[in-house]
């Protein structure tokens, strides 16, 4: 059992600066979870205070059933990557991923043991008699997640381990860590504030936004339930569009106008009671670029969603083409096919999935529905 539980943690610093608010979590046993948000969030601050490198101001922290607030970190079975690597510059491979074992008296026979193991896995067998400055950022990377693997510890911390590798890198180590995650099956909690790395690896993910969790819940739940405007737009990529549009309900239907356009909402969104409450009134319309369409057929299949825009950019991207429009001042992405015949200067019809608009209270910017 791996399982980490933090109730009512609090992370506050001299001066009255609150990093962490009223943190609760349940990290189950082999869960692979992911703490995402913007830099200042609280993420990194929570990960250390798992970890033991900072002191929690109040709240409880268990591991396994067992209070751990004040238990020292080398005594809490975790294990940290750091963004940095952390590695010594003057030992081999070997002995940077022997260290800690060495620290622990462990008899050299199983520290060779344990290291060629890890070295096995992460396939740098090669490079154990190399120091870290003959290797390459991925290389390096591996060698702080060895170190790591040879602790078998029952928990690992990784700090934003892919920020500092380039792009192609990074997109091949997030495969490796979700095969060492399976490989290992162990608990993994994880820290970045990318959000294809936290939609492409984790189980579940935490979003977090100045402290406070703002919605936990697998990467799909995330994209299409989003609880708030601030997890909608964070998760996506491109974001999703936003616009303030006033709804109106009118002869059966409900509709959300904006300028001179005026969408249909479809009655399994458009006449809950909870949409109808703020009919005359104004509410943020969010849709994500890959519901906005220009295809004929969509355009034919949906008439009561058209609205009139200005082709600003077009960018193509090989498999398919991003359209950045402008419709009544307001500015929008569109995620459309590669065939698509948009180009820039143009004046064209596009047409919204309805089925797929959120819609957001103006004020408090939480969802109204999904």
């Amino acid at each position: 059992m791996s399982s980490v539980t933090l109730k009512g943690v609090y992370k506050k610093y001299a001066g009255g600066v609150v990093a962490v608010s009223d943190f609760n979590l349940d990290v189950e046993d082999k869960e692979f979870i992911i703490l995402v948000g913007p830099s200042g969030c609280g993420k990194t601050t929570t990960l250390r205070m798992i970890a033991g490198l900072e002191e929690i101001t109040d709240g409880e922290l268990y591991i396994d059933g067992k209070l751990c607030n004040d238990v020292p970190p080398k005594e809490r079975d975790i294990a940290m990557v750091f963004q940095n690597y952390a590695l010594y510059p003057h030992m081999t491979v070997f002995d940077n991923m022997a260290f800690g074992l060495k620290l622990r008296r462990i008899p050299k026979d199983e520290i060779k043991r344990r290291v060629d193991e890890a070295a096995r896995i992460l396939e740098i067998e090669h490079l154990l008699d190399r120091k870290p400055a003959a290797l390459s950022g991925g290389q390096r990377q591996r060698v702080a997640l060895g170190r790591a693997i040879v602790r078998n510890p029952k928990v690992f911390l990784l700090d934003e381990p892919l920020s500092n590798l380039d792009a192609k890198l990074r997109a091949q180590m997030r495969t490796e860590l979700t095969k060492l995650h399976i490989r290992l099956n162990t608990t993994f909690i994880y820290v970045t504030h990318d959000q294809t790395e936290a939609m492409t690896m984790g189980t579940r993910i935490v979003v977090m936004k100045d402290g406070f969790i703002q919605q936990v819940a697998t990467p799909q739940s995330l994209y299409e339930e989003p609880i708030n405007l601030f997890v909608a737009t964070f998760i996506g990529s491109p974001q999703m569009n936003t616009i303030n549009v006033t709804l109106v309900d009118e002869g059966g239907v409900t509709y959300a106008e904006f300028g001179d356009a005026r969408i249909a909402l479809p009655e399994s969104k458009g006449r809950k009671p909870e949409v109808l409450a703020y009919a005359g009134q104004e509410v943020i319309m969010g849709i994500r670029p890959e519901n906005i369409h220009d295809e004929e057929m969509f355009l034919n299949m949906h008439p009561d969603s058209l609205v009139t825009t200005d082709v600003d950019v077009v960018e193509q991207m090989g498999n398919e083409n991003f359209l950045y429009l402008v419709c009544n001042g307001k500015q929008m992405t569109a995620r459309v096919s590669n065939r698509s015949t948009a180009k820039n200067g143009d004046t064209i019809k596009v047409a919204f999935d309805t089925s797929k608009i959120h819609l957001f209270d103006k004020d408090s910017e939480k969802t109204i529905t999904n």
